[in-house]
């Protein structure tokens, strides 16, 4: 989905962006590419040939481009490392002509149904009745007016509409001229017993072009062409199909082929594998561990490629959403490496291979980047617990975030909402009754943090944030109830011992009418930050974050660095409300809505509002990044790591808030962003370019631009004195005046040292 347009200088970008080769040479940003590599040369991988895995592009970009349309395979050469294969599922037409497209039935790939309505057939596959329409019933001239289209309908239609033909395999080879050729042949018994020979077409072709791998899951197929082809310059590949599917030559199963690998030897160099095949999941989608296959496969003198590598489908729930991490425990995880990996998003396994393999935790950080959480890792654990906060340390966040709550009996603590059903398991708890309205916070239904007393809510269980469950994305379900809250001071103390964490910023909000209740709560978190000794240090970055210019200005006394946060989506921002806000703040949050606006989820350009804070000495922040595709703009490709970068890189923020620090702070490390040329696999992308890919009638429909932050956005009264309120019994929807909180750190040290225990007992790491 998502095309990207170099930022170049003003010549270059008056071209003509109607012309494919310019939007491709100008597809991404930043320095000019001489040429893109596959990480150093004295790497050694744990390959067959102990060369760099393949990036085999299927279909081209076939996860945003309709599946081997001319963009798609365009943009897979541009966007990957050089040596990028391209893949082609063939196909015959009536007449002979091997075309690409991904299946048998024309109308999932195409419009074919659109143009031809009373030519739908019904064929036996594999002994399996399917009924669509079939390139055996069509001449390749009668395909002309066909056009491509996306055939899975989770992805965008946009690029519909652009009149892109069916492409034959020549064409393929003649206009695209890709590094590498992949032929795939999945029904060679389907053609040939429609009078079609799919092994004539291979030899034939192979007298004029050179194939660099050619797989089918038929044996017989690749039997019969064997000893055509030298395998020094063409690779016969034996694809496996679901364990459980049966091989038509031999009428085995593929599980049971997979245990005769000295069999698939005598006519094959190489298999092709769901990658199921290496690392199985169970039911509940968690990996189980590794297979021996890819061993096992090098032993037999095989190289093996793994196949179904997507960025827009639900994976393993180890990998946290992140494509990349998937990627790196098929080629980097130090027992074994594949050959190749087949993937529908070929720009994230080039990134992967050149930018993130073989990095360590301690390697010297590439960019500067602040990484900080507003709840912990809360991407795999419930937000502000021990595991949370443990792991964000674990996983390399420079700040650790604790919205700070209030209970009943005055004690602060992190929750990263005031409403207890949000974040805990209240509604399932004794104290399910006590529910109420709170029209000033707009909250129609809350169970609130001073309803409870600080017992009373340890007494409950954290719940994991599923933001995207309307998508079925759900995270980490097998500790979605782990974890123990927090109390302020025991976050500061554990903060203050971590070594690799560098400050807390402490969050501030609903301040007005707290106090109004009875709670003090900037009182609190000065007390707190004094109990735990950081009103006398200077190794630990302390930040107070509110969207209330009145609460920063309650802290403006003290050493911190006041962050002051822009809730809403924002196209611009006064030069005036910037110097009211640099009376009361540091620094300063955005949403990234408000670097770079989107229409319908894709990018149509970018605000001056970081470069406008930054130049009056205002560090920018950006937030919330999360690893779920369904988070980013279509224009990332739905890879987390190409979203922070375009940040970055793109924007030049100073640092990001995440639910995932792990993925941020790998960014920060990958070798790439050291390159004297940056490759285009990690270049920022230009914000409005996939635009200029889609018809004109599918463009996104024009919004109502946001709003300009304005000084009477930011200036408010100031906070009203804490009132004294009368004790009352019982579970009020308000409760009694509370008690200053003490300098209680309770067991924070052994608590958080059995969370490392814990968490390394849990994670699979890599």
């Amino acid at each position: 989905m998502r095309h990207y347009l170099l930022r170049l200088p003003l010549p270059a970008a008056m071209w003509n962006l109607r012309s494919l080769s310019c939007l491709l040479l100008l597809c991404f940003s930043v320095t000019p590419v001489a040429a893109q590599r596959t990480n150093n040369a004295t790497t050694k991988w744990l390959t067959l040939n102990g060369d760099a895995p393949l990036v085999i592009a299927r279909g081209g970009f076939s996860g945003l481009f309709p599946d081997s349309s001319y963009d798609a395979y365009m943009v897979a050469m541009e966007t990957s490392l050089a040596n990028v294969i391209a893949w082609c599922d063939v196909q015959l037409t009536k007449d002979g002509v091997g075309i690409c497209l991904p299946d048998l039935k024309l109308d999932n790939a195409s419009d074919i149904d659109v143009y031809f309505k009373n030519k739908k057939s019904k064929y036996s596959v594999n002994g399996v009745p399917m009924q669509g329409w079939f390139s055996i019933d069509f001449n390749f001239k009668d395909l002309a007016p066909v056009t491509l289209r996306q055939g899975v309908l989770s992805r965008t239609p946009k690029f519909d509409g652009t009149q892109q033909k069916i492409l034959t395999v020549l064409d393929v080879i003649n206009k695209v001229k890709p590094p590498g050729l992949w032929l795939n042949i999945q029904h060679d018994t389907f053609f040939s017993q429609h009078n079609l020979s799919m092994r004539s077409f291979i030899i034939t072709l192979s007298r004029s072009v050179i194939i660099n791998y050619i797989s089918s899951p038929e044996v017989n197929f690749l039997r019969s062409i064997v000893a055509r082809f030298d395998p020094q310059v063409t690779k016969l590949v034996f694809r496996f199909l679901g364990q459980d599917d049966v091989e038509p030559s031999t009428n085995q199963t593929y599980g049971s082929l997979l245990k005769n690998l000295t069999f698939i030897n005598t006519f094959a160099s190489g298999i092709l594998v769901p990658k199921s095949y290496i690392w199985p999941v169970d039911n509940s989608l968690y990996l189980q561990p590794h297979t021996s296959l890819v061993l096992d496969a090098h032993e037999e003198g095989l190289q093996i490629f793994a196949a179904e590598f997507v960025n827009d489908v639900p994976f393993a729930y180890n990998y946290s959403y992140d494509p990349a991490t998937e990627y790196l425990s098929f080629i980097d995880n130090g027992n074994f490496s594949v050959d190749g990996v087949l993937s529908d998003f070929p720009i994230t396994p080039s990134a992967t291979i050149d930018c993130f393999t073989h990095l360590g935790k301690n390697d010297k950080p590439q960019a500067k980047l602040l990484i900080m959480t507003s709840e912990g890792a809360s991407g795999d654990y419930p937000g502000c617990t021990d595991l949370a906060y443990t792991k964000a340390a674990m996983d390399g966040a420079d700040v650790l975030g604790c919205p700070v709550q209030m209970a009943k009996d005055g004690i602060p603590f992190c929750l990263g909402s005031i409403n207890l059903i949000d974040k805990t398991t209240v509604a399932q708890s004794p104290f399910d009754n006590i529910g109420s309205a709170v029209p000033e916070l707009n909250i129609t239904n809350g169970i609130f943090t001073f309803n409870l007393t600080w017992d009373e809510i340890k007494s409950l269980k954290p719940a994991i944030s599923n933001p995207w469950s309307e998508f079925r994305l759900y995270r980490n379900p097998k500790a979605r109830n782990d974890g123990n809250f927090v109390s302020l001071v025991d976050f500061l103390t554990y903060a203050k011992n971590a070594t690799t964490v560098s400050g807390v910023m402490i969050g501030i909000e609903n301040a007005a009418y707290l106090a109004k209740h009875g709670f003090g709560v900037t009182a609190a978190v000065l007390k707190a930050l004094s109990s735990a000794a950081y009103n006398n240090q200077s190794a630990k970055k302390v930040m107070i974050q509110s969207t209330d210019s009145s609460v920063l200005k309650e802290f403006k006394k003290s050493q911190y660095e006041l962050v002051y946060r822009v809730a809403d989506d924002i196209s611009d921002i006064k030069i005036s409300t910037i110097s009211e806000i640099k009376s009361f703040a540091s620094s300063v949050i955005v949403t990234k809505k408000s670097v770079f606006p989107s229409e319908e989820e894709f990018l149509i350009g970018q605000t001056d509002v970081v470069q406008k804070l930054q130049s009056s000495n205002l560090p920018v922040y950006a937030r919330l990044f999360n690893n779920e595709f369904v988070s980013q703009a279509w224009d990332f490709f739905s890879d987390s790591s190409v979203e922070i970068n375009n940040y970055i890189s793109g924007a030049g923020i100073d640092g990001i808030i995440t639910e995932f620090p792990g993925t941020a702070a790998r960014y920060r490390r990958n070798r790439c962003l050291g390159y004297k040329d940056r490759p285009l696999y990690l270049s920022p992308v230009e914000p409005g370019g996939l635009l200029q890919f889609m018809a004109p009638q599918l463009l996104p429909a024009a919004e109502a631009p946001n709003p300009i932050l304005t000084d009477s956005d930011v200036v408010e009264p100031p906070l009203p004195p804490v009132a004294k309120i009368t004790p009352t019994a019982g579970n009020e929807s308000i409760a009694a005046a509370p008690t200053p909180p003490s300098g209680q750190s309770s067991v924070v040290a052994g608590v958080f040292t059995s969370c490392v225990a814990i968490l390394l007992a849990n994670l699979v790491i890599y």
